[in-house]
């Protein structure tokens, strides 16, 4: 049990695919001007991870054994499914969110920190319960990136600074701060 629970704080937090490896940065810098935005786009993101990491645990025990070249394309055709029934979902359920999460919904699609969830998965060998774990975790840790950068955005959107300061500028300023805090982490890695 205790390595299940390494996995999902090394997914979260040692190993933040927004942070350390610069992964899903699109919906990172794009939906994150809103507290309310980024937690619904972290779950999106989330359930989407979990899905893929259910698809390509079935797809890489069952079907995928014999033809292992054939497990890039099959990842890419689960998640496109996957978060096209995400889209009519949320359109359907929450017009409003869907609204607000705009053309960052379908992106999710291109977004490699899904792909790469699938692949870093298959290459580890985890198996179902260490896969759902560490897809739960990059999850976590998507989200828990969307809420920080939302949060130091909502409180700075009212503050004085340079006008060099503001706008995509500033953005890219917090997100390098972010990730230099969280590569402090790294050390536990090797733990």
């Amino acid at each position: 049990m205790g390595d299940v629970f390494w996995v999902f704080v090394s997914a979260m937090v040692v190993n933040n695919f927004t942070f350390a490896y610069f992964l899903g940065l699109c919906p990172f810098l794009g939906v994150s001007a809103r507290l309310s935005t980024a937690l619904r786009m972290g779950a999106a993101d989330t359930f989407v991870l979990v899905i893929t990491a259910i698809c390509a645990w079935i797809l890489n025990t069952f079907v995928l054994s014999g033809a292992p070249y054939l497990r890039l394309i099959s990842f890419i055709v689960v998640i496109a499914s996957v978060v096209q029934i995400v889209e009519m979902t949320i359109k359907k359920v929450s017009p409003r969110l869907f609204r607000e999460l705009g053309m960052f919904l379908p992106l999710i699609t291109t977004n490699c920190a899904i792909l790469y969830l699938a692949i870093f998965q298959t290459n580890r060998g985890y198996g179902f319960l260490q896969g759902l774990v560490f897809a739960l975790g990059a999850g976590a840790g998507l989200t828990l990136a969307l809420v920080l950068m939302a949060g130091v955005r909502e409180q700075l959107e009212f503050s004085d600074g340079a006008g060099i300061m503001k706008g995509s500028a500033l953005v890219f300023f917090l997100a390098g701060i972010l990730s230099l805090a969280f590569m402090g982490f790294a050390g536990m890695a090797s733990s």
